[in-house]
């Protein structure tokens, strides 16, 4: 088919919106990149946009040189794995069971579930709680509260109720369990849904910091971004100080300060879920459109 002009003209003006949008969004992580990569003095001129104007990996290599900085990687890569994980199978297994309609008290159920979206004991409560379950100054305090969300549990219920009961049927039939049931019908049916809530429960586990800074005390427990935020508030201490905060390498001594510090660890905390994203992209696509397929 001919195409008109006026499509012609929308195609022209959707594209070059869309580069528009394109280059708004990628642009701020070019430059914080390009930043920290410059050396830091330099950078304070300002006038870097799209290339580093004096190469230095300085900022790194400060940032990398606290003994804490490895192990934090650790904790928080575990923590985002096990994390994620038990609650995608925790909180499936709650949606599962509350999407049966013949399910005796759902509607309570319902209603005492809903409860704590709106309402919650407060920081100090839930302290008293953690450390009463002895969960503080361990690895699990990490893991355990967040088993279960309540909103999670509503969206795969929601997309529970498009899969036909046809197959739950079937499989009951041939003498399959609820547990059979859930872990080879459901879950790979639901797999866009469940990557879409593994990608905001995983950055989630990624970028918090405020638990270990309540319930950790032991160094060797802390997750990344807890380990990142103290090595910023020396840099800005030292700053404040008028200390530039240094190190001797090679006999050179490299200087750095609060500002290229503070680029640096966003490049470092940031840098392995913008990795992952691509890949879990064309799920989360399909998970955020929840029920739009019905039998």
């Amino acid at each position: 088919m001919k195409r008109s002009f006026g499509e012609n003209v929308f195609d022209v003006a959707n594209t070059l919106l869309f580069i528009l949008l394109t280059i708004m969004f990628v642009y701020p992580f070019i430059n914080i990149l390009v930043i920290s990569l410059n050396d830091p003095y330099d950078a304070m001129r300002g006038g870097i946009y799209f290339w580093p104007r004096s190469f230095s990996i300085s900022n790194y290599k400060k940032v990398l040189s606290d003994s804490q900085i490895f192990a934090s990687y650790g904790i928080t890569i575990a923590r985002t794995v096990i994390g994620t994980l038990s609650h995608l199978i925790c909180t499936g297994i709650f949606a599962y069971g509350m999407s049966k309609k013949n399910l005796i008290g759902r509607k309570w159920y319902t209603i005492f579930c809903t409860i704590p979206m709106f309402f919650s004991g407060g920081l100090i409560p839930t302290f008293i709680l953690m450390r009463t379950l002895h969960l503080t100054n361990t690895f699990w305090v990490y893991i355990i509260p967040g088993l279960i969300s309540v909103w999670d549990m509503l969206i795969m219920k929601s997309f529970y109720h498009g899969i036909p009961d046809s197959l739950e049927e079937a499989a009951k039939i041939d003498g399959c369990g609820d547990y059979r049931i859930f872990f080879q019908i459901m879950v790979p049916l639901s797999m866009s849904c469940f990557a879409a809530i593994a990608l905001f429960t995983g950055v989630g586990h990624w970028n918090s910091w405020f638990d270990a800074f309540i319930y950790i005390n032991n160094d060797k427990l802390m997750p990344l971004q807890t380990i990142l935020m103290r090595i910023i508030n020396q840099s800005q201490a030292a700053q404040n100080a008028k200390d530039v905060a240094s190190q001797v390498t090679g006999g050179k001594t490299i200087e750095v300060t609060p500002e290229s510090i503070r680029y640096a660890t966003m490049v470092i905390a940031t840098g392995p879920i913008i990795l992952i994203y691509p890949f879990l992209q064309k799920y989360f696509v399909k998970g955020v459109l929840i029920g739009s397929v019905k039998e």
